[in-house]
């Protein structure tokens, strides 16, 4: 499939209990101001089949709707790119909103440097009072280099110093690495940690995303927390790591770096 240069296609999975704040989503992707010439896609991809996320879905020709079986967010969202058509993959997970800027900062970035191959940016928890909160470890302004993430986030109890849910990639190296890992949770961060391990990235210091904190989130239920199922992931998001990392020869771009 040939992808358009000057497109963006956003990114979300959604299931039943989140699918009243699509209203949001929808309006923070709205108020987007793009490069001239550009312009983005909404590919919503819904985690099952049900007519309360089909109420929710915008009627606006550049948002295309899809149902399938359930199997988590990491399935939808690997085949909501049956219909992704932009060169470049934004991630907004149905819960969460975009901040003012977020895709130009994002499109700047992967269009000035063809080394590097995805972006993250700073998110601010959106409390339920409708404060913000910060993280206070964020990384500098700037490349992340080639194993940077996946070394900081074994030192560190499996946690990426950046977030996952604010990843913008070129929607061919998601691609070449398989989509989202088919895991319960964390199949975000296995597969930055996999774009990470074939090419640089670049953080941006600048706030891009508004992470809600809510009670039906998926990372706040117990299971998400279950010792032995957070063990299993990590291990096989691990090991995804080490078999790119045997093969030297596929890197991004495919000469140097």
């Amino acid at each position: 499939m040939t992808y358009k240069p000057q497109v963006v296609t956003v990114m979300t999975a959604v299931h039943a209990p989140s699918a009243p704040f699509l209203v949001e989503a929808y309006e923070s992707l709205r108020a987007q101001e793009l490069p001239a010439g550009w312009e983005w896609q909404w590919v919503i991809q819904e985690d099952g089949a049900t007519d309360l996320v089909t109420q929710a879905v915008p009627d606006d020709p550049r948002v295309s709707f899809g149902q399938g079986r359930p199997g988590g967010p990491g399935v939808a969202r690997t085949m909501g790119l049956a219909r992704a058509e932009g060169a470049y993959l934004k991630v907004l997970d149905s819960d969460d909103i975009l901040a003012p800027g977020a895709l130009a900062r994002d499109l700047a970035v992967l269009t000035a440097r063809p080394d590097i191959g995805w972006t993250t940016s700073r998110a601010l928890d959106l409390l339920p009072d409708g404060t913000t909160l910060g993280f206070d470890q964020d990384p500098d302004e700037g490349p992340i280099e080639r194993g940077a993430v996946f070394q900081h986030w074994r030192a560190n109890d499996y946690r990426p110093q950046v977030i996952p849910g604010s990843m913008c990639a070129r929607t061919e190296l998601v691609l070449a690495l398989g989509g989202w890992m088919a895991l319960p949770a964390s199949e975000d961060t296995g597969l930055l940690l996999a774009l990470n391990t074939v090419c640089a990235g670049w953080f941006i210091r600048e706030a891009g995303l508004y992470y809600r904190k809510w009670p039906g989130q998926v990372t706040s239920q117990a299971a998400h927390r279950d010792t032995a199922e957070r063990a299993a992931r990590a291990a096989i998001a691990e090991a995804r790591v080490n078999a790119l990392e045997g093969l030297t020869a596929w890197r991004f771009p495919a000469t140097g770096g």
